[in-house]
């Protein structure tokens, strides 16, 4: 054998470093949040009309509108204002606005917090968080919808919205990343600092709240890859309701 060989045959042996278990955790299953759980909507009220600036993916910038405007209420006494994008009618914009508001009002109550706004816009194109700010596309929305799993993806985005600023960048949550085995996601490994925390958050909501409703199977897996990450959000005692 000559060396070069050799040399292949040994490099063939190396190991293969681990990949993250899952692309991206709102696909993992679709019944964290479901849309028969209990919400804590209450009404959506017409406001008129208002230029509000809003951001479209479909553009990839803000935009300002005349903005179809609602107040939608929650029982914890959250008030959210609805902007909706008017290439919608009147009709179809409230019934957007109750429906999402509806949807909203099932996400836990720690991540809504820190949600002000919501924007909707027609078009197949990403849901978004932070801004203080929800972003919806009704296009997309169709998608997460058809596979069950709208709620799972408003859990990461308001996970965006109202734990980014104080957990992305925090000594605890760097330390946790640095103490599991591996990132849960190759979304949230490919932007440690942007998506980690979101990725996780529904997981960890699963595992901790609603581990009878995920595969035992994918509870161990996220158990074994991130255990530090779980501990770090058990020390916060968020307020989850209305789930469970």
């Amino acid at each position: 054998m000559n060396l070069r060989i050799a040399f292949l045959c040994a490099a063939l042996t190396l190991p293969v470093a681990a990949e993250p278990p899952y692309s991206g955790t709102i696909f993992i299953d679709p019944d964290i949040i479901t849309s028969a759980d209990p919400t804590t909507y209450l009404s959506v009220t017409p406001k008129g009309r208002g230029v509000r600036e809003m951001f479209d993916r479909r553009k990839n910038a803000f935009i300002k509108v005349n903005a179809r405007l609602f107040s939608a209420r929650f029982s914890d006494s959250r008030v959210i204002e609805v902007q909706v994008n008017p290439e919608f009618a009147s009709s179809k914009a409230k019934r957007l606005a109750v429906k999402y508001a509806k949807v909203i009002g099932r996400l836990p109550k720690c991540l809504r917090v820190d949600v002000d706004t919501v924007w909707i816009h027609a078009g197949l194109q990403p849901f978004g968080g932070g801004n203080r700010n929800l972003l919806i596309h009704t296009g997309q929305s169709a998608l997460y919808e058809r596979d069950g799993i709208l709620e799972e993806t408003m859990v990461h985005e308001a996970s965006h919205t109202s734990l980014d600023d104080d957990h992305a960048m925090a000594k605890g949550w760097l330390a946790a990343q640095k103490s599991d085995p591996d990132f849960i996601s190759t979304y949230a490994r490919d932007y440690p600092t942007r998506e980690d925390v979101a990725e996780t958050f529904l997981l960890w909501l699963a595992v901790r709240h609603r581990a009878e409703r995920i595969d035992p199977a994918v509870a161990t897996t996220i158990r074994n890859t991130i255990p530090a990450r779980l501990r770090y959000f058990d020390k916060f005692r968020f307020d989850i309701s209305p789930v469970k």
